[in-house]
């Protein structure tokens, strides 16, 4: 064994060679699988271009009404986040392997993986039938679409948490309550904070995109000037979407680091 290890070793560069044949073989795999048609791409330019030069110069009397669809779309990403974060705690407590027993545990993560396996635009579509067009439909999937994913991000804060502390707890003979409030929470509330902050900025995109199946938020209005080919208008939305979405991500990045130093 000694003899095999020191021959692994000395000839290590093989093992690099495997890996990067095997990642070479996958992605040819990926992109024989796509049928990507270099020729069809090289001719869609004038289409792209085309397309393109119809969205200037923006239209920019539709303004005021690209700011009022914009304050629905962050009031819907901010109720959605604190709806799903909110769920996602328990969620993440029964899930966590350090906290939960192994039967909650699969119950749980079954429960977190069902509802990433189903897309936003889904939740959308099903909420739309349910409660009409309008922000409530897309405010319910955006707090149900965010459960997967906080509930996921807030189980690995969780099963972060060092050891020494829960066992040191426990043996001063703190109960659970405690345990958590002194063991657990302090540790785990600056990811916490962070993964929700990331999550209110994704929703904002998230929400843009549920107005293709009349969710509501900035999305909605946008697409409604595609439709009706009147694309200046649909660029003005566009760029107070990404005016905004930069502003948030810029501030939000701030606070995650602040957050991440406090730790």
């Amino acid at each position: 064994m000694k003899n095999f290890t020191s021959l692994w070793n000395r000839y290590v560069w093989v093992s690099r060679l495997l890996v990067f044949a095997i990642v070479v073989i996958v992605y040819s795999w990926a992109l024989r699988g796509l049928s990507v048609d270099l020729e069809l791409l090289k001719g869609s330019w004038p289409y792209i271009t085309d397309f393109i030069s119809r969205l200037f110069p923006p239209d920019l009397t539709v303004l005021d009404i690209a700011i009022q669809r914009l304050v629905e779309t962050i009031q819907m990403s901010l109720w959605g986040t604190t709806i799903g974060a909110v769920l996602s705690v328990p969620i993440a407590i029964a899930s966590a392997s350090n906290v939960a027993p192994f039967w909650l545990q699969w119950l749980a993560n079954l429960l977190q993986n069902a509802v990433r396996s189903v897309p936003s635009i889904i939740l959308g579509l099903i909420l739309v039938a349910a409660t009409g067009l309008g922000a409530p439909a897309g405010t319910l999937a955006l707090g149900i679409y965010a459960i997967g994913y906080l509930a996921k991000f807030y189980q690995q804060a969780i099963e972060s948490v060092d050891r020494r502390s829960i066992e040191s707890l426990q043996v001063a003979g703190a109960s659970r309550l405690q345990i958590a409030q002194y063991g657990i929470l302090p540790q785990v509330l600056p990811l916490v904070l962070g993964y929700t902050l990331w999550m209110f900025e994704y929703n904002i995109r998230a929400a843009s995109v549920l107005g293709v199946v009349g969710a509501g938020g900035i999305g909605f209005q946008m697409v409604e000037y595609i439709r009706g080919f009147e694309y200046t208008k649909a660029t003005t939305f566009i760029l107070v979407l990404l005016v905004v979405v930069t502003v948030i991500d810029f501030f939000s990045s701030k606070l995650r680091h602040k957050l991440d130093s406090s730790m």
